[in-house]
């Protein structure tokens, strides 16, 4: 008699939907489509070869750029992607000089909607950006865009496993880690061991995204804009 191997359980579900040119409004910023128009504003940030711009682009697949048109046709490319698909950030706060001005970009990225599957990457903070309410929330408007609206059921984030600002920020943002895939590409002429992490709807739903919208809370913060809860005291307490 033939032994009954384990197969799994049976998922009913819809394929997930691949995203669209839909602004995606946020509290202090918004993302919208990757157009050639927001190439200047962001060259005015992460262009340049001096030390702390060309550091911007250490772990992405390309750059430091140095002039602004080969900037912009690296801009022009990237809108016409459709995987991935590229967001610019654009800021809200109205007391900065950035305000309505490209900040940053990233994407969603490797969408696998018969499997549920999709992931954030090519994660581009100037320095604007970096360190700030805004970063979490660009963040937060993708993974509840992923979950909510285009019903993925597994939202990925990778990067090179030396990246370790971006291995700190995936771990606070409530991803799992789920381990380190070794000489996995070349990137500029060097090998990348890509670290994995995850976070399922099932998580994002029973705490992350409640605790994410508490401490993206204007309430949450004090009047010299430091935070009063962190994320991870706040999620501890959703458990």
């Amino acid at each position: 008699m033939a032994s009954v191997r384990p197969k799994g359980p049976l998922v009913t579900f819809t394929s997930a939907l691949l995203p669209t040119s839909q602004t995606i409004p946020g509290r202090t910023i918004f993302l919208e489509k990757l157009s050639p128009k927001h190439a200047d504003d962001l060259f005015t940030l992460t262009g340049g070869l001096e030390s702390s711009r060309a550091a911007l682009w250490d772990y992405m697949f390309d750059g430091p750029y140095s002039d602004a048109e080969t900037f912009k046709a690296s801009i022009t490319l990237k809108s016409t992607s459709t995987d991935p698909f590229f967001y610019a950030i654009i800021d809200r706060r109205n007391s900065l000089p950035t305000f309505g001005k490209a900040i940053g970009y990233l994407s969603l990225m490797r969408m696998t909607p018969d499997h549920l599957g999709i992931e954030i990457g090519n994660v581009m903070y100037s320095a604007a950006l970096q360190r700030t309410t805004s970063a979490t929330e660009a963040i937060y408007l993708l993974a509840q865009h992923s979950f909510h609206d285009l019903g993925y059921r597994r939202l990925e984030w990778k990067c090179n496993s030396l990246n370790e600002p971006s291995r700190r920020a995936a771990l606070r943002l409530g991803f799992s880690f789920e381990g380190v895939f070794r000489q996995h590409m070349i990137i500029k002429g060097r090998n990348r061991d890509t670290a994995w992490y995850s976070i399922l709807r099932d998580e994002w739903d029973a705490s992350l995204k409640a605790a994410m919208e508490k401490w993206l809370d204007a309430g949450n913060f004090r009047e010299d804009g430091g935070q009063i809860k962190s994320l991870q005291e706040l999620r501890a307490e959703l458990v």
